[in-house]
């Protein structure tokens, strides 16, 4: 057996320690020039990777091929370690670059997230695949790479909007929730797909007993028997996202107890994900992507479903709708935090019916829904939080005549601001005043520059014709209509301001069976003028006046100094206007980084002309290096030279628009 040649030994070892410090600068250099963070784990990394990688690429450069440099023994050249050291710098240099673009500083490194994000990266694949799958089988696919389009024969919208629902329906719970949520979208959707997608259902098995049984005690942290003294283990609803139960405390109070379903918040994300996907690629590639807004429906629909997998957000919603309800006739179930946790509800049970299995006949549906009504606006007027959802299911009628209002997972709220434009809207349509309606409108919508005021005015007086003037009373589509007219103008109201409108027409429906001919636009009107009114009286506008003017006292105490001044300089003739476009810092910075890069581009373009000159010159692809002149290989350095060069500003480039985009994110 050959001993170790010990002078090969100690000349890698000397190699090894010349290139340390050549590393050690080149990574100082690298961090100056391209904004790269000097870090030693990250150059140790690098450094290895370009020894291994720059002493094969050297051989090859240097000699040709392995076998030429194998006939010259252990007697390498000094040109040739040289060359070594510099590929392997140069090397090690872009892998430190190509680290901070790959995973930029302040990223955390952890291997068991990572290997747990991969196994859920290939879940949604899969997921994804197979609604790709389903879409495909009913036709839809090439609706969603937009290479197709819907037309105007109705047969092919119904067709499109069965295959649709049938889709949905197919591929789960999350996309029949979102089916059942576009079905209250008239003012988006076609009413043969409001219609197709409102006959979605669910039909989702009940959780085991024992299930129920572990979930609550993980919960909870405590036995079954011991938090309840009662508990039906078969389940009063079935749902997609949770089930309900029957129970009794220790105490002797009867409560519903609501469980999520077990495995239920990993699928939900998931299906979110694709969602999001599906509306980001329709937005990109279709027409009526963009037309509907469905990123920010995608969006919505995603928030809320989060929150509704959130049982404290459910408590937290119903203790702030018993409090904004509290002087109404309409009742809110109480909850027991104590027994309440993210995935288990415990509140407070209604002994009732729904409202839509009552027959009207057998209650005073007038005073009812009277009640309703006036709970249900004097939660969106004046508390600024109402229920988002008020379907027939969600009322019920309870076994003391009063009205229940239950499952607040879905809440909507409404900022002062809003409150106030909700009203003046109503006090317009009561008024029939286009003009007020307008700017009412123009001050709350979203993307309002540009829109033709005048034409958006006569507009909206030929709706209030159509609905306010026909002698038939108005009803809560209306609103519908209104939400229509305004995306005609490319107009987007908040999504809180057409939870409203959805919730408006969801209840009128309920009312009028409780009470037929019930106008609720009517009552509305009457709530909104009782409560304008109430604020025009004298004393409420005396004291509304002294609190604008204690506000605005700053100003007009310098007003009329600078009023002197702008006269003076105008009898003078010194008055001048000073503009700076680029006053703001954030502006200045944008600019100097755009010429920087334009310039960079530039010098690397030509800078890589230049190597690529010299390279043809000198034919250094096709020879050796050790083959060339002197000459040849001074031209042929000076071309590897110019090469690196536009390689490390190219990656100067890079890296500030990865850092730029990072940024972005954040």
């Amino acid at each position: 057996m050959a001993m170790p040649d010990i002078g090969a030994w100690i000349g890698q070892l000397l190699s090894v320690l010349v290139f340390v410090p050549i590393l050690l600068l080149l990574g100082f250099l690298a961090g100056r020039m391209m904004g790269v963070p000097f870090s030693v784990p990250r150059l140790v990394f690098s450094g290895t990777v370009g020894m291994l990688l720059g002493s094969v690429l050297s051989v090859v450069l240097y000699y040709g091929s392995f076998e030429a440099a194998n006939e010259q023994g252990d007697a390498y050249e000094p040109a040739f370690v040289a060359v070594v050291h510099v590929v392997m710098a140069a090397l090690a240099m872009l892998v430190l670059v190509a680290t901070e673009l790959v995973v930029p500083r302040g990223t955390r490194v952890r291997p068991v997230a990572m290997a747990l994000a991969i196994k859920d990266w290939v879940g949604r694949v899969r997921r994804y695949r197979t609604i790709t799958w389903i879409l495909a089988r009913h036709g839809l696919w090439g609706y969603v790479g937009g290479g197709r389009e819907g037309g105007e024969d109705a047969s092919t919208q119904r067709r499109l909007a069965r295959s649709l629902a049938r889709s949905f329906e197919e591929a789960g719970v999350v996309f029949v929730k979102l089916g059942q949520v576009l079905a209250t979208r008239r003012d988006l959707l076609p009413p043969v797909f409001v219609e197709e997608l409102g006959r979605l259902h669910s039909e989702v098995a009940p959780v085991p007993f024992d299930a129920v049984r572990t979930r609550i005690e993980d919960e909870l942290g405590r036995p079954l028997d011991d938090l309840f003294a009662e508990f039906e283990p078969v389940p009063l609803a079935a749902a997609s996202i949770g089930q309900a139960h029957a129970a009794r405390l220790h105490t002797g109070e009867q409560v519903v107890v609501k469980v999520q379903r077990p495995g239920i918040a990993p699928v939900v994300e998931r299906d979110l994900d694709i969602i999001g996907r599906l509306a980001r690629r329709f937005d990109e590639h279709t027409d009526w992507g963009p037309a509907i807004g469905v990123v920010d429906l995608a969006d919505g629909f995603a928030e809320a479903l989060r929150e509704e997998l959130d049982f404290e957000v459910e408590a937290a919603n119903i203790a702030a709708m018993a409090e904004a309800s509290a002087a109404s006739p309409v009742r809110i179930p109480g909850v027991h935090e104590a027994w309440t946790s993210r995935r288990v509800l415990v509140m407070e049970r209604f002994h009732g019916t729904p409202i839509g299995s009552v027959d009207p006949a057998r209650m005073d549906g007038d005073r009812v829904a009277h009640g309703l009504l006036q709970c249900l606006l004097d939660q969106v007027l004046i508390k600024g939080i109402f229920h988002a959802d008020p379907h027939p299911g969600n009322i019920f009628l309870l076994d003391t005549g009063e009205v229940g209002l239950l499952d607040h997972g879905s809440v909507g709220r409404l900022d002062g601001h809003t409150r106030e434009a909700l009203q003046l809207m109503m006090l317009a349509i009561d008024r029939a005043d286009a003009v007020l309606l307008t700017d009412t409108l123009l001050d709350v919508a979203t993307d309002a520059d540009g829109v033709d005021a005048e034409r958006l005015r006569r507009a909206l007086g030929q709706f209030m014709v159509r609905y306010l003037n026909t002698g038939t009373g108005a009803h809560a589509r209306m609103f519908t209509e209104l939400l229509l007219v305004v995306t005609r103008f490319g107009l987007a109201l908040p999504g809180e301001l057409v939870a409203v409108f959805r919730a408006l027409a969801t209840v009128e429906g309920t009312l009028v069976r409780l009470s037929p001919g019930f106008d609720a636009v009517a009552e509305a009107k009457r709530f909104v003028s009782a409560r304008v009114a109430e604020r025009v009286n004298p004393e409420d506008l005396r004291d509304m006046a002294l609190g604008e003017v204690v506000a605005m006292l700053p100003t007009l105490r310098r007003l009329p100094r600078r009023i002197d001044r702008i006269t003076d300089q105008l009898h003078r003739g010194r008055f001048t206007v000073q503009v700076r476009p680029f006053a703001h810092p954030d502006d200045r910075r944008m600019v100097r980084d755009m010429v920087t890069r334009v310039v960079l581009m530039v010098l690397t373009v030509v800078t890589g002309l230049m190597s690529v000159g010299l390279f043809i010159a000198t034919d250094g692809s096709q020879t050796a290096w050790a083959e060339m002149s002197i000459q040849a290989q001074v031209l042929d350095a000076g071309a590897w030279v110019l090469l690196g060069t536009a390689a490390l500003m190219m990656l100067r480039l890079l890296v500030g628009v990865a850092r730029d985009n990072t940024d972005r994110r954040r």
